[in-house]
């Protein structure tokens, strides 16, 4: 596939041989990390630090990068209200869809019954001291807080804390102040695309080190919960992998094929992202990756930029089946009968409580706890049930929860009407095309101009002088002319 310069003229992409791709590398990391876990349990512990570190290394810049890519999207946009129906779109079908994936895991959990027979004693359970802290902030977590946690106490607390949900409320509000300012807000839209193009480049050098991570983390992973952990579980993993794998292939293939695109294609398109997931088990490294790869597809940047991001944290369907599937069982676990109408009612909390635990570290089980509390009559403590296995269903959830993601922005794209189906299909079934065409760029007399507030309040209009000549061009009018390539350095290929 041919690959755009920050210049805009397209480079010929030379065909890179297998052994030198990156999801080789990832995956042959994350089979000798399995091998290590396995063969020696010490050394895989011991490995911790090199996944945690490369896990960090990449978390540092979701942050930056969210906040940038929603800023740089909506000041550059000439009406606001597309933005904001964009937005509504986008939450309405994140809603649809979270609904659809907590059906399910009920109907699976219901079908299968694997917690019959189990009889746990809820008051007998030990909690150890791990779980016991996840448990502890669920029990004091209400379910109104996940609505109130999105306004953040600082504007720096969030970017420190690395909450996702936190820094799209700020982004969006920055980006809305910043498409007001008009003209006076040039520079800075200015410098906020010049500095993704930074974190962008950052990007690529830390992804050169993705196979250690991987190898880091996966024989971390098996060396301290053991094979053991899947083998005596195994009905439970294997019944939500099933239903998660049902899920990807009957309802968001169904949504690709209305599209008229194949999600299998897209899947392969998008494999050097499912490796890195599968290494780490969260689906946050692979962002970036995939909001460059759904641009190079043909969609357009802002709609990128707002609703894969958002779906971080509002589109979670891989924690829904998770979620819906986990309580059901450790009901049955613990012998508590859940009528129909309970078993709605419990999917209308989860509704809430599980938005934005992507962004907390343990936000799954956090929200499972916080969800049976709320409910008040499945037992807590019985989460102690599937602790052991938590870590190895992760990776399915993540993976669930990234393409869940990148359908979304597809078709919230075509509800646009600004999908390039052809375009996509062509860049997934892995073909040569042509160049993205720089798009007309938005000129920032087309956005909301404050000139006149300015006049009113005795600032110097900068339409007029006082000897009647024209004002002098703004330095963003001069260095750029309407037919120049303004596409931000991040759509280079990382």
């Amino acid at each position: 596939m041919d690959h755009i310069t920050t210049a805009g003229r397209a480079v010929p992409a030379r065909k890179t041989r297998w052994y030198k791709q990156l999801y080789f590398w990832v995956l042959t990391a994350i089979l000798i990390g399995i091998l290590v876990g396995w063969l020696a349990p010490s050394t895989g512990i011991a490995m911790e630090p090199i996944g945690t570190t490369f896990v960090n290394s990449m978390k540092m810049l979701i942050g930056p990068i969210v906040f940038l890519t929603i800023v740089g999207g909506i000041a550059s946009v000439a009406d606001l209200k597309k933005v904001g129906m964009t937005g509504l779109k986008a939450l309405t079908y994140f809603q649809i869809g979270t609904i659809c994936a907590m059906v399910f895991g009920l109907v699976a959990i219901n079908v299968f019954r694997l917690g019959d027979g189990v009889n746990a004693d809820a008051s007998t359970i030990k909690t150890s001291e791990s779980a016991a802290k996840l448990i502890d902030a669920g029990q004091h977590q209400e379910w109104w807080q996940f609505l109130t946690h999105i306004i953040p106490n600082s504007i720096v607390g969030p970017f420190v804390e690395g909450d996702i949900l936190q820094i799209i409320f700020i982004a969006v509000v920055f980006g809305i102040a910043l498409n007001a300012m008009g003209k006076v807000g040039a520079p800075v839209l200015d410098g906020v695309q010049r500095l993704t193009g930074v974190m962008f480049k950052i990007l690529s050098f830390i992804m050169k080190a993705a196979p250690l991570g991987a190898f880091g983390a996966m024989a971390f992973a098996v060396g301290k919960y053991g094979v053991s952990s899947l083998t005596s579980m195994g009905g439970l993993i294997a019944l939500f992998y099933a239903t998660s794998i049902l899920f990807i292939v009957v309802v968001l293939g169904s949504i690709m094929a209305f599209l008229k695109l194949n999600i299998f294609t897209m899947i392969r398109h998008l494999k050097e992202e499912y490796m890195l997931i599968l290494g780490t088990s969260t689906a946050e490294p692979a962002l970036p990756g995939l909001m460059r790869k759904l641009e190079d597809a043909g969609v357009k940047k802002e709609t990128v930029g707002l609703v894969v991001p958002t779906g971080y944290s509002f589109n979670l369907d891989g924690a829904a089946i998770y979620l819906s599937l986990a309580a059901l069982y450790i009901a049955q676990a613990t012998n508590t009968d859940l009528t129909i109408g309970q078993q709605l009612g419990l999917l209308a909390v989860m509704l809430l409580t599980s938005k934005g635990a992507a962004g907390v570290a343990g936000g799954g089980f956090i929200a499972l706890t916080a969800t049976l509390t709320t409910i008040g009559t499945i037992p807590a403590a019985g989460i102690m049930l599937i602790f052991g296995i938590d870590k190895f269903m992760s990776e399915c959830r993540a993976i669930v929860n990234f393409t869940g993601n990148a359908v979304a922005t597809l078709f919230i794209a075509w509800w646009d009407r600004t999908l390039d189906a052809d375009r996509a299909r062509r860049v997934f079934a892995g073909e040569t095309v042509e160049p993205m065409s720089a798009e007309d760029p938005v000129h920032i007399d087309d956005v909301t101009d404050i000139d006149d507030d300015l006049t009113e309040y005795g600032h110097h209009d900068p339409k007029h002088n006082e000897s009647g000549d024209p004002a002098p061009k703004h330095a963003a009018d001069v260095e750029t002319s309407p037919s120049a390539d303004r596409r931000p350095a991040y759509s280079e290929n990382v």
